[in-house]
């Protein structure tokens, strides 16, 4: 019997642990909490839009808008408040109860932070939660941010401690840590989670949850991508991960943070309907949908909602 109770010292042993069962236990154990914290026939839509395309000093293995590829991308500056309102108002009228704004900075300046207040504020005129992910905070931006009614701040952990040298060398996993306990001492939600697929072991798979699931608070949002391999970053043409291993992450995600919303991000483009039914019944309970995800192909709307018709799934009302 797996306890459902609310932890935060689970160990990478206890996490492999649960990876390594048969999947029909696992993913037995996964929906019975699922059904005990959350709808089980609903999910929540969010739309991600790239305010800011492009030039980031990072050098994350897999990213397409770091300036150390070559990917061919078309770039841009901070987009004008009303291109952004009247993306956030599609987004609004197709069904999404969370409009998330993404900027390609290694981190803001003050005077970038306070323009992304203003979008902030424009995008809950329209009664919709507004995330954004704009890279590292310092304190000080993290509370403007709070102050103007920003509700969530993802800031992914990506991989495994162990693992994290091989993807990046830019930034350190502390500086991680650093930001998402800003953004909570300023009274904001957390959204992160993690890329699976770029050559990590199962066992990095299972460090990053228990990362995760070890934050003094756990995500209230933990978004599992799989890596979207980018012609020109070093990790096009990576092995890709199988899709059961990925139905196999939500679960344990699931076990691992019990409250926390799972979604199902970045990759759906690579997996069947029938994956995506799985990992629903793993514990997922977000997407994101439109038909791009900052500089990625992602399904529209229409084919989201088809899948949700054959599925007997509702978009969560806001």
């Amino acid at each position: 019997m797996i306890e459902q109770r609310i932890r935060h010292d689970w160990t990478v042993d206890e996490a492999m642990a649960l990876f390594e069962q048969p999947l029909n236990d696992l993913l037995f154990a996964a929906q019975s909490i699922h059904r005990e914290y959350h709808a089980p026939n609903a999910v929540q839509i969010s739309t991600l839009l790239s305010i800011k395309t492009g030039g980031c000093p990072e050098d994350c293995k897999y990213c397409p808008q770091s300036i150390h590829y070559d990917t061919g991308l078309d770039t841009h500056n901070l987009l004008p408040v009303e291109d952004v309102v009247k993306a956030a108002e599609r987004a609004h009228a197709a069904g999404a109860t969370r409009f998330c704004m993404g900027a390609a900075w290694r981190s803001p300046t003050n005077s970038q932070t306070r323009r992304v207040c203003e979008l902030v504020r424009a995008v809950k005129d329209l009664e919709m939660e507004t995330c954004v992910t704009l890279g590292m905070l310092t304190e000080d931006q993290a509370q403007a941010l709070a102050e103007a009614g920003l509700d969530y701040y993802n800031h992914n952990l990506d991989t495994s401690p162990d693992y994290y040298g091989e993807v990046i060398t830019t930034r350190t996993y502390q500086d991680r840590l650093d930001t998402l306990a800003h953004v909570r001492d300023a009274g904001m939600k957390v959204c992160c989670g993690g890329i699976v697929g770029m050559g990590e072991s199962r066992r990095d798979r299972a460090g990053l949850l228990v990362q995760l699931a070890g934050l003094p608070e756990h995500p209230e949002s933990v978004p599992i991508n799989n890596l979207v391999q980018a012609e020109g970053t070093p990790m096009h043409g990576s092995e890709a991960l199988p899709p059961l291993e990925t139905v196999r992450c939500i679960a344990v995600a699931r076990i691992l943070m019990p409250r926390s919303v799972i979604r199902l991000s970045a990759g759906r483009t690579d997996l069947s309907e029938e994956a995506q039914a799985l990992c629903f019944l793993a514990g997922a309970g977000s997407i994101f949908c439109g038909d791009r995800l900052l500089t990625t192909p992602n399904p529209s709307f229409e084919s989201d909602m088809a899948m949700f018709g054959q599925l007997g799934i509702a978009p969560q009302a806001p």
